[in-house]
């Protein structure tokens, strides 16, 4: 392989992450989507940044909404992460890439809420470091986030490859020395860049 680390986003990467399908799950009337919609994900860049607490955003989000729809709210902010579901192709890859001694990184964006619960998934435990957003209090394209993962593990950017579901993302990493991919599903295309065979 050309590359000694990868470097793996978490959500539409490992995990799929669909607000509206997540929604549906707490809440399967149109009409009162329409008004959790906005409540639920409008502040949910601070949340990934870190920038507001978790637990005073899940009130903040129940006071905008009618009274009979503030125990939805506070259900879809304790048990969202468990509609997040494995993105299987990402599996096989991962395993694949352990297989041939590759070193697994993560550094994603995500609520503290996420981040405390990320860590039971199965396929994160062979990972040699682990970064997620807010308890760093940086996101992604923002270079620091980058420089920390970099620096916290000891890695050089140009032997790390990133996988990420957003050009924005790959393109940063670029910028400090290391290459990526746009993630669209094809992880056949994955292992040509990283020229895995």
């Amino acid at each position: 392989m050309k590359y000694k680390n990868i470097v793996f986003d978490f959500g539409n990467v490992i995990g799929k992450f669909d607000g509206n399908y997540i929604l549906k799950q707490f809440c399967p009337s149109p009409e009162d989507m329409d008004i959790l919609l906005p409540a639920l994900y409008r502040n949910w860049q601070a949340l990934d940044a870190g920038t507001i607490d978790y637990e005073e955003n899940i009130e903040t989000a129940a006071a905008q909404v009618p009274e009979r729809l503030q125990a939805v709210v506070r259900d879809f902010f304790r048990r969202w992460p468990e509609y997040v579901s494995p993105i299987p192709q990402t599996y096989e890859l991962i395993s694949q890439l352990k297989e041939k001694g590759a070193d697994l990184y993560l550094l994603s964006n995500a609520p503290t809420y996420f981040a405390s619960l990320a860590s039971s998934w199965p396929v994160l435990r062979d990972f040699s470091g682990i970064v997620f957003s807010a308890p760093v209090k940086m996101v992604k394209p923002d270079p620091g986030i980058y420089l920390y993962l970099f620096q916290t593990y000891g890695l050089k950017p140009e032997e790390c490859f990133f996988i990420d579901d957003l050009e924005d993302n790959i393109e940063a990493g670029r910028k400090l020395g290391m290459d990526g991919i746009v993630f669209t599903g094809d992880t056949e295309k994955v292992k040509k860049f990283i020229q895995f065979f």
